[in-house]
């Protein structure tokens, strides 16, 4: 049976890439603001690209807030990139401004403390053993990055949610950071899967066989 995934469309994000690359993974794939396709499909992909504030803009006019919280509320998966990750936590802080986010994660998303930012460019992740997106691909398997804020701490307990426990998967620069969360039905990366070449096509069909 096909999986059907559904892109987000809130006017940020690789939308095209983003859709190709899902595309080789055998998925049938529709860009879409549309609320019932975004809620029916079997995935949601929320991807990202620039600014905290102004995606968080563009995802409340959408009603994208909405419809991540009713596809969790009933166990749908949904999965994050890049700015698509940042957002689902409670705020970010960019330039000295605080824009108020999903609050599905607590916590905040803040600049790297790295000498040289943007941090740009292929870097490995810290996976833990029982990480399903990461299933099948080695230690030093890199993934592109292309960011300068990021989630640096994980401030919930195992205890703290709803749903599962989370998996937690780290990479650096400058500092750790979260390179992406497994969290039940809502999986982020802070990398960018769909420019990742064969390692993030990997992680893709990872994530959608477990939609099947």
């Amino acid at each position: 049976m096909t999986a059907s995934v559904a892109i987000l469309d809130y006017g940020s994000g690789n939308l095209r890439s983003a859709q190709r690359a899902l595309e080789r993974t055998g998925a049938d794939v529709t860009v879409t603001s549309d609320l019932q396709e975004a809620l029916n499909a079997d995935g949601l992909v929320v991807p990202g690209v620039g600014a905290y504030e102004a995606c968080m803009k563009g995802l409340r006019e959408v009603r994208g807030e909405r419809i991540i919280g009713r596809r969790l509320a009933g166990g749908r998966p949904v999965l994050g990139i890049c700015v698509g990750m940042q957002i689902l936590f409670e705020r970010g802080v960019e330039f000295g401004v605080e824009t108020q986010g999903c609050a599905e994660w607590p916590g905040a998303v803040t600049q790297l403390p790295a000498k040289v930012l943007p941090h740009m460019g292929w870097n490995t992740v810290q996976a833990p053993e029982d990480s399903v997106l990461f299933a099948g691909l080695d230690a030093d398997t890199r993934f592109y990055f292309v960011h300068s804020y990021a989630a640096q701490t994980w401030e919930m307990d195992n205890d703290g949610t709803a749903l599962a426990a989370p998996k937690l998967t780290w990479a650096d620069h400058g500092g750790p950071f979260l390179a992406a969360v497994e969290n039940g039905p809502l999986s982020a990366t802070q990398f960018h899967p769909e420019k990742s070449g064969d390692a993030g096509a990997h992680l893709l069909l990872n994530w959608v066989k477990g939609l099947r």
